[in-house]
């Protein structure tokens, strides 16, 4: 039988590595469980650590793979129990305590114990973590394990997210000093090899405590393309690609519903335009609402996806509770984009350098806004850079003006209650409404003042929210199992089948 290859494309803010090569397929595996599913990504992890800046391929490749958390956000958006069996809640919401799945050994040899979630803990929450969770669970006061199977955290105040931030926090040993070149996790797979600009191969771990796989072994094939991915496909080495990256692309695939599954999962990929909002030019709010209002977001939506995809409006998809469609706040109006660079005393136009990785879709969105934005007198200085240089560049160094980028993370408009955050957007009533929310007894406590805070985030055009991607998920007829929806750049390959 062929070799079953699997071809991913995911995007997020663990952030998006470009890569420098593509390996081949290595051939003949046969099919049922003894199937060896073959991953094709545009996303090589930087290290394999995700508190590291391993960036949102290794998230792509361990979550749910190699490691676990103590709980698991599902590809329906639902957190559910995972190496906690149990979670008990104090009246005043501060005190959590956590029961542990017993029998549970990692890939190296010994069980899990609660001093090893303690010290997972506080590797998320550590000053060096570059978790993109780390604010989220800086509530945590203080953290006892009174017996190896109990956890018993303390809040400084209540946070109606806990346990779904939890499901961002992979439980390693507390031996384990760092694990950016090694693993040593819980899940139904363990690293075999790893070539770097190559590939990453896993193998299942026979001390699971869990249900099997159901194939023999994962491999992830890092390609430098999307139309790469695509052509495999098409060619037969590829058996699904899970977030097609182009109309065109695509249509081969619909022309043969015999032989491809096409579906449209629930994105929550947002293309941004991110300005800085904590220096140069765009601490101006008039100028970010100017470009916002100058960029013809159904347009360029058009030009990327053509009739796929969404115009969102916020950092907010519809599958969040708090959604609310604000796409006529700085709507396009090359007028009244004119007028407000006038009255920020830009009547004749300034140059602004547009960060932008190197990977698909930015440069080509990159092209559509330098044009757009010379229609009213803006210029547009592109500075390509590869996903690394971004990582330090901007997201560590916050070393730009504007960035193009795209984040994957549901619920993620929180990261605007952060001023330290890349983004720069320091408004002391949305932290406030955010810090309130987080305290919120209640979900639809919670759910009006998140509301409360997107609308002035997008009233300040803090960022300019380019569109939703569209999550297209393209397989073999062959190949089942797979999620359809990739949250967070997850993507769980051990219920797939080769048939």
């Amino acid at each position: 039988m062929k070799t079953r290859t699997l071809a991913l494309v995911a995007t997020g803010i663990a952030f998006s590595l470009a890569l420098a090569g593509c390996s081949s397929s290595n051939g003949g595996s046969s099919s049922g469980k003894d199937a060896t599913v073959v991953v094709g990504s545009l996303y090589e992890p930087t290290n394999l650590s995700n508190v590291d800046g391993g960036g949102q391929g290794v998230n792509e490749a361990f979550q749910d793979n190699v490691y676990e958390g103590l709980f698991r956000l599902g590809d329906d958006g639902k957190v559910t129990p995972q190496l906690a069996t149990k979670v008990d809640t104090s009246s005043d919401g501060l005190t959590y305590t956590l029961t542990l799945r017993k029998g549970v050994r990692f890939h190296g040899g010994g069980t899990m114990t609660s001093a090893d979630v303690k010290s997972s803990l506080e590797r998320v929450t550590a000053a060096d973590s570059q978790s993109s969770r780390k604010s989220s669970l800086s509530v945590i006061a203080s953290i006892d394990t009174p017996d190896a199977d109990t956890v018993v955290v303390h809040l400084s105040q209540r946070s109606i997210s806990f346990v779904y931030n939890l499901s961002y926090v992979w439980i390693v040993p507390s031996s384990e000093k760092s694990l950016k070149t090694e693993e040593n996790g819980t899940g139904p797979y363990e690293l075999a090899n790893r070539k770097r600009g190559s590939s990453l191969t896993l193998k299942p771990f026979a001390g699971y405590w869990g249900s099997k796989p159901e194939n023999g072994g994962v491999e992830f094939d890092y390609f430098t393309s999307a139309s790469t991915l695509s052509n495999a496909l098409a060619s037969g080495r590829v058996d699904v690609i899970t977030s097609i990256q182009s109309p065109d692309a695509l249509f081969r695939f619909t022309a043969d519903e015999s032989k491809y599954t096409v579906s449209e999962g629930k994105s929550t990929t947002k293309e941004l335009l991110a300005f800085n909002d904590a220096k140069g030019p765009f601490t101006d709010v008039k100028l970010r609402q100017a470009i916002s209002a100058a960029v013809d977001r159904k347009a360029l939506l058009k030009a990327i996806w053509g009739d796929y995809g969404t115009v969102n409006g916020s950092m907010v998809p519809p599958t969040d509770p708090w959604y609310e469609d604000l796409t006529s706040v700085n709507a396009y109006d090359p007028a009244k984009a004119k007028s407000l660079l006038a009255e920020a005393g830009k009547a004749d136009g300034f140059t602004f350098t547009l960060d932008t990785p190197t990977y698909d879709p930015h440069p080509a969105v990159a092209q559509y806004l330098q044009s757009a934005l010379q229609k009213v007198g803006v210029t547009v200085q592109i500075n390509s850079i590869s996903a690394d240089e971004w990582y330090t560049k901007v997201y560590q160094q916050h070393d730009f003006e504007a960035t193009l980028q795209e984040h994957v993370n549901d619920r993620d408009v929180v990261f605007y209650g952060n001023p330290d955050f890349y983004f720069g957007y320091d408004d002391q009533d949305v932290q406030q409404d955010i810090a309130k929310a987080e305290e919120a007894t209640t979900e639809d406590e919670q759910t009006a003042l998140l509301k409360q805070a997107n609308e002035q985030i997008v009233e300040d055009a803090a960022s300019d929210w380019l569109y939703l991607y569209p999550q297209i998920v393209v397989s073999d007829k062959d190949v089942t199992g797979y999620w359809k929806n990739g949250l967070n750049s997850q993507f769980p390959v051990s219920g797939i089948t080769v048939r």
